[in-house]
């Protein structure tokens, strides 16, 4: 080989590894920007109220998928797919091609367990059972509250309040049977009247 050839190949490798160290630096600055917006857009859905969570939300879109709502909520596909078997209630219907599709209740209701969890600290029982003292309505309208008036009212720790609350579960747990027995037996009287219906045709 020649000098001429040589010099040609040092540069060649010269101007490679150039370029090479310029698309590790590229993703970086990438990495950080994005960081840095998904920090941003993470506090604002903590705290965000139902106005917020609009605005989150592309509009005129009734179902999300778990990929979606991983980026609205800043959770995890796998944490949400978790969370689903802790939290029976949350679980979203799924499409013909068994994929999940989340709702702006099921949203908000993602939202709040991830403040329960993350900002104020329960366990995922303690969770579980704050949302059944409060009742799954009440806790989403008062997922709007600031975080510090939520903190001053509780007096004793998540763990505690579960095991003091057990009275109060009791009657939940009895008014709740009496609605589901009303149900059942309204779905009776609508059953036997479309059961008429479809012998007169």
């Amino acid at each position: 080989m020649t000098k001429a050839g040589a010099r040609r190949t040092k540069r060649s490798a010269k101007k490679a590894a150039v370029r090479k160290k310029a698309t590790r630096k590229a993703p970086a600055k990438a990495r950080k920007a994005t960081a840095k917006v998904s920090s941003a857009e993470s506090k604002n859905a903590e705290t965000a109220n139902p106005s917020e969570i609009d605005a989150l939300l592309p509009e005129g879109k009734l179902y999300y998928r778990i990929g979606e709502v991983a980026k609205i909520t800043h959770v995890k596909p796998h944490v949400l797919r978790y969370w689903e078997t802790e939290f029976r209630w949350m679980a979203p219907p799924k499409s013909r091609s068994r994929q999940r599709l989340y709702r702006r209740k099921d949203i908000e209701t993602i939202l709040l367990i991830k403040r329960l969890l993350y900002d104020e600290r329960y366990t995922i029982a303690g969770a579980r059972q704050r949302l059944r003292e409060l009742g799954l309505a009440k806790a989403l309208e008062g997922s709007g509250e600031p975080k510090n008036s939520t903190r001053a009212r509780k007096t004793t720790s998540p763990q505690k309040s579960s095991k003091a609350a057990k009275a109060p579960s009791r009657e939940a747990a009895e008014s709740q049977a009496a609605a589901m027995l009303e149900l059942r037996t309204g779905y009776r009287k609508i059953r036997s009247e479309l059961q008429g219906l479809r012998e007169a045709l």
